[in-house]
């Protein structure tokens, strides 16, 4: 190796330190990365293995695909899906100061804010009896197949960091999302798309592309964003003029600058590049096909409510294109609608957006069991806080909201290995703060790797000297969740 500190026979002590451990430690990247197949062998052309090629798990998975639907802005539990009589009792009063010491708000005044109970009824629903609002009927219909948690938490009470705690595992920008971390652990079994797809329905997380990112993972496993409707991504579709076999041409040009580039530095981020370009060239058939839905039935389309004008029909159409994307392989759909923000006039906002929301999402779970791929495709309804018990600021009136509440709030979780038709978790008569079996967000997240046969403590990355892995330095797996 070529030294460029030797001057003649003389080596100065400090230059020779600082020199032979960088040679060192190159020698040594070079022999970790082989030995983890990202580096390809002395004298070869290509990269060893695709980024994206499946890998095995570290047991055996119970789920091979997810549909994370990611519904931002904040769902109202206290409306949805944790019914608290007490709560409707005790509309007007005040809450009392030991439910909320050690707490911080949003935008709340506490002395200005009153508890106000939900005017939706909740009943029992399916064989398991989960009480569901009535807001959410089709849901409720699939109660038996959903395992509802009433008691996630963190401490996260801004949209931005609840964005990030609820999509990456850590309140900070920077790290890789849920979708990335299943694809860097297990690959993506179609070849044609990539393994992790986003769909956005209105406006996007206020955190935008950090909700689906790959942070300090290779970038090959961000989240990549579709269109619904017309070209699936912009600039896909080949120039007029350019056939198939020139486009082909180019991008075996290309790849062969990036293969010479690869075998000198060795940086993984070019076998990314590689793979995106390859993917693009698939995508140029596959993608057109996959948003075409009319081999789709009448019934089908029905189901989903995609007639149904406006934006409720793109979120119609999402879910539809969500259940193709998992039939094609990909490993894990995003599915995010930022919309659920209500400081005001919540009780009239909120049934507009269950509306929007309520029956595509159950369509989806029963197209997917029908088809048979429920048990294999886990699905999440997830937001990144619930709201408050309390008004925000006012008096309780039909015209009242309610603010940021991250201390007690419902997720659910089916198929994919989920014992469905169950409620963990219980709150306080409020739904203020849980008080049996409460599940962290960190908790949730490697519960959703066991599901995918992913031990979360050993799926690591290593990024600057540290190991970093999804649920950070916590996380526990909720056993009563898994079938």
């Amino acid at each position: 190796m070529h030294l460029p500190f030797i001057r003649g026979d003389f080596l100065k002590r400090r230059e020779f330190l600082t020199g032979s451990s960088a040679a060192a430690g190159m020698f040594a990247l070079r022999s970790l990365l082989r030995q983890d197949r990202l580096l390809a062998s002395p004298g070869s052309t290509l990269p060893l293995q695709n980024p994206l090629a499946v890998k095995p798990s570290h047991f055996v998975p119970r789920a091979k695909n997810c549909i994370f639907i990611f519904l931002a802005g904040g769902t109202s539990q206290v409306d949805l899906y944790d019914p608290k009589p007490e709560l409707n009792k005790r509309t007007g009063q005040q809450l009392p100061e030991s439910f909320t010491e050690g707490n911080r708000f949003s935008n709340i005044k506490l002395n200005e804010s009153y508890l106000m109970g939900s005017p939706f009824r909740f009943r029992p629903r399916g064989e398991c009896g989960t009480e569901i609002s009535e807001l959410l009927p089709h849901i409720g219909s699939c109660a038996d197949d959903i395992a509802l948690i009433r008691t996630v938490h963190h401490h996260a009470f801004s949209h931005g960091p609840g964005e990030l705690e609820f999509c990456t595992g850590k309140d900070l920008p920077g790290r890789a999302s849920v979708g990335a971390w299943l694809t860097y652990g297990l690959g993506s079994e179609c070849q044609n798309l990539p393994g992790y797809v986003v769909l956005v329905n209105d406006r996007a997380p206020v955190t935008r592309a950090l909700s689906w990112g790959s942070g300090f993972l290779p970038s090959v496993h961000q989240g990549v964003l579709f269109r619904g409707e017309g070209e699936p991504l912009l600039n896909l579709t080949r120039p007029a003029g350019v056939t198939r076999n020139v486009d082909r041409r180019q991008l075996d040009a290309i790849s062969r600058l990036n293969q010479a580039r690869y075998q000198q530095v060795g940086d993984p981020e070019i076998m990314s590049r590689i793979a995106a370009y390859e993917m693009a060239f698939r995508m140029q058939m596959a993608a057109p096909d996959l948003i075409d839905l009319s081999q789709e039935t009448t019934a089908a389309l029905s189901a989903y409510g995609i007639d149904r004008p406006g934006s409720p029909g793109n979120f119609s159409r999402n879910c539809l294109l969500a259940r193709r994307l998992v039939e094609q392989g990909v490993r894990c759909v995003t599915i995010c609608q930022r919309r659920w923000d209500f400081h005001e006039d919540l009780f009239g906002r909120i049934s507009d957006a269950c509306q929007t929301v309520d029956q595509p999402i159950a369509a989806l779970l029963k197209d997917l069991k029908q088809r048979g791929l429920l048990d294999s495709t886990l699905v999440v309804w997830g937001t990144e806080f619930g709201r408050t018990a309390l008004t925000q600021n006012s008096k309780p009136t039909k015209k009242s909201g309610r603010d940021h509440h991250p201390f007690a709030f419902s997720l659910w979780m089916a198929g994919g290995g989920v014992k469905g038709g169950q409620v963990v978790g219980r709150t306080d008569e409020f739904g203020w703060l849980p008080v049996e079996d409460p599940v962290h967000l960190n908790d949730f997240h490697a519960t959703m790797m066991h599901l995918f046969g992913l031990n979360h403590e050993e799926l690591t990355f290593r990024f600057k000297g540290f190991d970093f892995r999804l649920t950070d330095i916590a996380g526990k797996v909720v056993r009563k969740l898994v079938s």
